[in-house]
């Protein structure tokens, strides 16, 4: 999984950062929603990680 997760790392955090930005300056400077918005791009962003490798390995079993 961290292979993956390394592999997209500063472009995912890049987004994270871009976004949690622009909900705080959008939502009216409410850093408890920024904060949120924050948390679940990075709970996705490591679930997607573990996601994309499951389905790698999976791929790479029915190549045989």
């Amino acid at each position: 999984m961290w292979e993956q997760y390394k592999k997209t790392f500063a472009k995912t955090q890049a987004v994270i950062a871009i976004v949690t930005v622009g909900t705080y300056f959008y939502v009216g400077h409410l850093a408890a929603r920024s904060a949120a918005f924050f948390v679940v791009m990075q709970l996705g962003a490591v679930v997607g990680a573990m996601w994309g490798t499951r389905l790698k390995n999976k791929v790479d079993r029915q190549a045989w």
